[in-house]
């Protein structure tokens, strides 16, 4: 439901639809609605956890139990439904967290209809309706321009050029694009699937899949535990039916259901089931807790690429400081300003040009449509002090690529007005030489107002000691503009230039105000390792003050530079970046190369920011971080959202990042383990013929103790470490020593136990002795990898291991329990058999890890001879 407008807007004739045509077009299908939304759908969070290829082979295999009539041995299947309920659970809940955060950051449309100007949501614009297009939006429809205010837009999402295009009544404009300065009124002649708007939204789509280590890593396994499943599972029910007399044997004995058992018992271990559901839990639940700190989570696998950054470009407004900014003074230039001739009396003599006449002209130049926060706090000042708005023939509004703004003045008799002789402030006068000028031209006189260096750069003559006075303020945090005067009028404004003949004559000085968890965030940064660095439109000696406030650097000073002088050359821009902390007069397009620069040098880059000039820089990043109070278009491409605008959220979504990472790498390589372990039992099994050393239900019990229920809570604890590229290669190196050493002592056991002991393990009383005696094996080989998992032991992780090992023994005594999963207690000889089974296992586990880092240095050091670089 719209809502009446709180802004005022200019006056125009133009009624727009009324109330009956904008329901029938809402009938008709002709809004503006697209399928958006900032999470998967229900549909597709119930398929994403119950369609995968593991938990199709565990249904099958499943199956295959269940028509052996063992059902016990089933229920495998039923953990995967239970954890897949629990996937889909957490997911719909983080759904629901998001879906209603992202109401926060999702913005309105002015709309003209009834002769009145409303607030609509992007969704209920329908065609034809007079559309406000205003500095700072994104245009939400296509349309044709009406009237304009100086309207400019960034085009660079539709074309790829980032140069700002203004446009003139009758133009087409394009969904997509964005305002950077001025306004207009638009009728919309294309909405929804028809228009820009329908592209651009399917870009910005969240749950786009993020290339990223962790991703890459799991998705390797999972594919190698592809084609190793379905041709071991046909060897190992193939080796089965051997051990029990052949085919005919089997199908006339009935010992084909033991042999089929025995085979799933070999694919349920290899399969890693909680990986894939532990890392989208893991996912979720990051989101959530993010959340519940005013920060969205756009795309929730971008959870990932926090742990990663170590390379964070911050926007200085609104992110180091909050935004608020103050009027202080305007310092007339040189102590004979008033010899400057001026606009020209009745006589036709000339008067001095006063301090009020200078302070009109910047007022007139910020009393834009839609004025930028700095143009508001002068104009608040301003205000403050009696003045109104002037006549203003034309203007040029300003532009964030641009940097001034300009406004063409009659020439008017002068009015009176200070005549004060110095400068404030105590700085060194500027001689007056430079700033003579001619008598105004007819047709009026035009005013800059904008950044010094930019202004200055396009002037003639030598303004080297105004710059000084400009760096001098600067320097003590202010943010300084100059004010010009042409005697001549502004020829084209529609390609405005700086007249070069235009001559400085005073400075604005504003400050702005620094977040108080500004110093505190930024200290944590340092102390974790990312290099911060303040990429700013505003001038560079102000952004290196303000810098230097923050302790940005900490000790040292910050080197800040002008972005005007960066080179072109990306490679050559990464080595000057490596010695630049602080970067002003930074154009849009600037900051995009600035992070494709940094991803030269392997940089993951994170880009926070708030204005359209950002946008680009943003999407371009590993990680795009826009504040709650951000240009629509900036916050349609960015994957984190800070919803309130605090800067100080930035270390809670970073230390999330880095929990997932380095939690997801401990329970990675916990359920290799065991994915290394059963593969290497199921092909000692098929290799030596001998009956599988333990049931399906043995390893649903032992895996649920020492591998999922552990998992779950490790995945979930806090851990701060940097993340370190290397992730499948590391989880491999730790999986390997404890997958060998489990399988080794198992397959020993089975080798040579029933010889030891006499047993004849085609009767079935013996070979469950052996297969009991393989799962103790196997359950102390699990404590042992999970302790090494949970290091330190000295915290709470201790008594995690010591819990779950205590789990697995008191359940082993309950009856019920016992005779469930078929756990055999071992008494007299097998007892003693067993204890020395455990002690032998025991050390193979100690020496495996011992010769783990050996063979790692000699293969490595034999494969760099042979030419690989590893």
């Amino acid at each position: 439901m719209s809502a009446t407008a709180a802004v005022e807007m200019p006056e125009i004739s133009e009624t727009g639809l009324t109330v009956k045509e904008v329901s029938q077009r809402i009938e008709s299908g002709q809004s503006n609605a697209v399928k958006t939304s900032t999470s998967r759908s229900v549909k597709d969070i119930v398929r994403a956890n119950v369609f995968t290829l593991f938990n199709g082979i565990i249904f099958v295999a499943m199956v295959m139990v269940l028509v052996t009539g063992s059902w016990r041995d089933a229920v495998f299947g039923f953990v995967i439904i239970i954890n897949t309920g629990i996937g889909i659970f957490t997911e719909l809940k983080a759904k629901r967290t998001l879906d209603k955060l992202s109401i926060l950051v999702a913005s309105d449309f002015l709309v003209r209809r009834d002769g009145e100007d409303v607030e609509v949501p992007h969704n209920e614009i329908v065609l034809g309706d007079l559309l406000w297009i205003r500095s700072g939006e994104q245009v939400p429809a296509d349309g044709q321009i009406i009237q304009t205010w100086g309207l400019e837009l960034d085009e660079s999402m539709l074309t790829g050029e980032s140069r700002t295009v203004r446009h003139k009544v009758g133009e087409q404009v394009y969904s997509g694009a964005t305002a950077v300065s001025g306004m207009a009124l638009v009728k919309v002649n294309a909405v929804g699937s028809h228009s820009y708007a329908a592209t651009l939204t399917a870009q910005a789509k969240v749950y786009k899949k993020t290339v990223s280590d962790l991703n890459k890593g799991i998705n390797t396994i999972l594919k190698f535990m592809t084609f190793l499943v379905v041709p071991l599972c046909i060897l190992l029910i193939l080796s089965q039916i051997h051990t029990v007399g052949g085919w005919d044997a089997a199908l006339s004995t009935g010992e084909w259901r033991q042999a089929v058992v025995s085979a799933v018992a070999g694919v349920v271990g290899m399969i890693p089931e909680g990986l894939v559901l532990l890392t989208s839990l893991n996912f979720a639940v990051a989101a959530m807790r993010l959340a519940r700190h005013n920060t969205l989570v756009q795309e929730l696998e971008s959870v990932e690429t926090l742990a990663r950054v170590d390379a964070l470009n911050l926007d200085k407004t609104g992110t180091i400081t909050d935004g608020g900014i103050a009027f202080n003074q305007l310092i007339m230039l040189g102590s004979r300003w008033r010899e400057l001739p001026a606009q020209p009396t009745e006589g036709g003599s000339f008067e001095t040009l006063t301090e009020q006449t200078a302070t009109q002209a910047l007022y007139d130049c910020c009393n834009e449509e839609q004025p930028n926060g700095t143009g508001q706090a002068v104009l608040a000042g301003l205000k403050a002090q009696g003045y109104e708005p002037g006549q203003v023939e034309s203007r040029v509004p300003f532009s964030s690529a641009r940097k001034w703004s300009a406004v063409v003045k009659p020439i008017l008799p002068p009015a009176g007005g200070d005549s004060r002789s110095e400068s404030e402030g105590g700085r060194t006068e500027i001689t007056p030489s430079h700033l003579a000028m001619t008598a105004p031209a007819s047709g009026g006189e035009t005013w800059y107002m904008g950044a010094p260096e930019v202004i200055i750069s396009a002037l003639d003559g030598d303004y080297s000691d105004v710059l000084q006075q400009v760096n001098d303020y600067a320097n003590d945090g202010n943010r300084v503009l100059l004010v010009a005067r042409s005697t001549t009028s502004l020829a084209d404004t529609d390609n405005p230039q700086i007249d070069p003949q235009a001559k400085p004559v005073a400075l604005v000085l504003c400050s702005e105000k620094i977040r108080e968890d500004a110093e505190q965030t930024l200290a944590w940064f340092r102390e974790q390792g990312v290099r911060c660095r303040v990429i700013s439109g505003d001038n560079p000696v102000t952004v290196g003050a303000i810098a230097r406030k923050v302790r940005l650097t900490g000790e040292h000073e910050p080197r800040f530079m002008d972005a005007r002088e960066l080179p072109e050359d990306v490679n050559e821009l990464a080595r000057v970046l490596e010695n630049v902390d602080v970067l002003g007069r930074v154009l849009p397009n600037q900051k995009k190369a600035i992070v494709q620069a940094l991803h030269t040098q392997n940089h993951v880059v994170a880009m926070t920011g708030d204005g359209v000039n950002d946008a680009l820089a943003i999407k371009e990043a590993d990680l795009g971080i826009a504040m709650g109070n951000a240009a629509p278009a900036t916050k349609a491409v960015a994957q984190v959202v800070l919803v309130d605008s605090k800067f100080s959220h930035l270390p809670d979504v970073v230390a999330r990042g880095r929990q997932v990472m380095a939690n997801m790498e401990r329970v990675a390589s916990l359920f290799l383990v065991k994915t290394v372990y059963s593969a290497l039992i199921s092909l000692g099994v098929v290799l030596t013929q001998i009956p599988y050393p333990y049931l399906p239900r043995h390893i649903t019990y032992i895996g649920a103790l020492t591998i999922g229920m552990p998992a779950f809570i490790l995945a979930l604890a806090p851990n701060t470490r940097r993340y370190i590229p290397g992730f499948l290669k590391r989880v491999v190196t730790f999986a390997l020593p404890g997958g060998i050493a489990t399988a080794l002592s198992v397959l020993l056991t089975a080798w040579f136990l029933p010889g030891i002991m006499g047993w004849d393990v085609t009767k079935n009383v013996d070979l469950s002795a052996l297969r009991a005696t393989s799962a103790i094996i196997l359950f102390l080989m699990g404590v042992l990898v999970l302790a090494r998992v949970a290091q330190p032991l000295n915290s709470w992780r201790g008594i995690l291991v010591a819990a779950f090992a205590a789990a697995g023994v008191i359940g082993a005594f309950i009856p019920f329990n016992a005779n469930f999963f078929a756990l055999i207690l071992p008494t007299g000889t097998t007892l003693v058999a067993t204890l020395i089974a455990l002690g032998g296992s025991a050390l193979i586990f100690v020496i495996c890890l011992w010769l783990a880092p050996l063979v790692g240095k000699v293969s490595g050091k034999l494969l760099r001879q042979h030419g690989f670089n590893i």
